[in-house]
This record gives structure tokens, sequence and C-alpha cells, in this order.
């Protein structure tokens, strides 16, 4: 019987060892900076005013990074990991300006992105917009 406790204490000490060595390396990851232009489609009934959309940026485990472009230069700038991306947007408004309402959609994608620390790691994202008359 006390044969099987010391066993059993070692057994013990032996996972706690293990637990706090495998713990003890220094891993970092290096992150990359990721640049998503958004360009959009042209068309007659032209852009919308507010240049800022939300883009998401979702990796090959299906996690998400948001962010929103600048009004500036419509740019929305992600700090990753290397890995493979893919970039979306949609946006939706409606223009009561005149007698006949209008719904605006907007929508991008970008797929299969390629994010490492000795690539550009710029893209642009088309996003394309339809039209819809809104009856009121």
């Amino acid at each position: 019987m006390r044969n099987e406790f010391m066993i059993r204490i070692w057994a013990w000490a032996a996972c706690l060892l293990g637990a706090f060595t495998a713990c003890s390396y220094d891993e970092s990851l290096d992150l990359c900076m990721l640049q998503v232009q958004v360009a959009y489609q042209k068309a007659s009934f032209g852009e919308p005013n507010d240049a800022k959309v939300r883009v998401e940026l979702k990796d090959q485990h299906a996690q998400i990074f948001v962010d929103s472009t600048s009004t500036a230069d419509r740019i929305a700038r992600f700090l990753v990991p290397p890995g493979v991306y893919e970039a979306s947007t949609t946006a939706s408004y409606v223009d009561t300006t005149d007698a006949t309402w209008w719904r605006y959609n907007f929508n991008g994608v970008k797929s299969q992105i390629v994010v490492s620390p000795d690539s550009l790691n710029q893209v642009e994202m088309l996003v394309r917009v339809s039209r819809k008359r809104v009856v009121h």
C-alpha cells in the first residue's frame, strides 16, 4: 500500500513538472499589417456619401477581425498573424432626397488573401452597388 502511494505521488509530481516545463519556453507570434482598400464599382448613381464602412476579416479558423475604413483613403488596417484571410463588407442606405426613394446596397468580398511577413499585404476589394426602388 505504501508503494502504491509513492507511485501516485511520483506521477502527480511528474504531471506538475510537465505542466511547468511546457509553458517555460518563449513563443512569439509575428503580426503583420494588412491594408484592405475599398473601391466602389463605377455606377451612374455614384458612391455613398459616408466613405467610412465596416470591413470584416475572417481567417481559416473562422476568427473574425473588424475595422472601419478611414474617410480619407478608404483603407481598413488590420494587425493579424500570418495566414489566409477573406475580407468582406456590406452596407445599405436609403436615399430620401427625391420624391422617389432608392435603397442602395453595397457588397464586396475578397478571398484567398495571403498575409505573410515577407509580402506587401495590401489588397483592393471591389464593392458592387445595386439599387432598388422603395415604395412608401
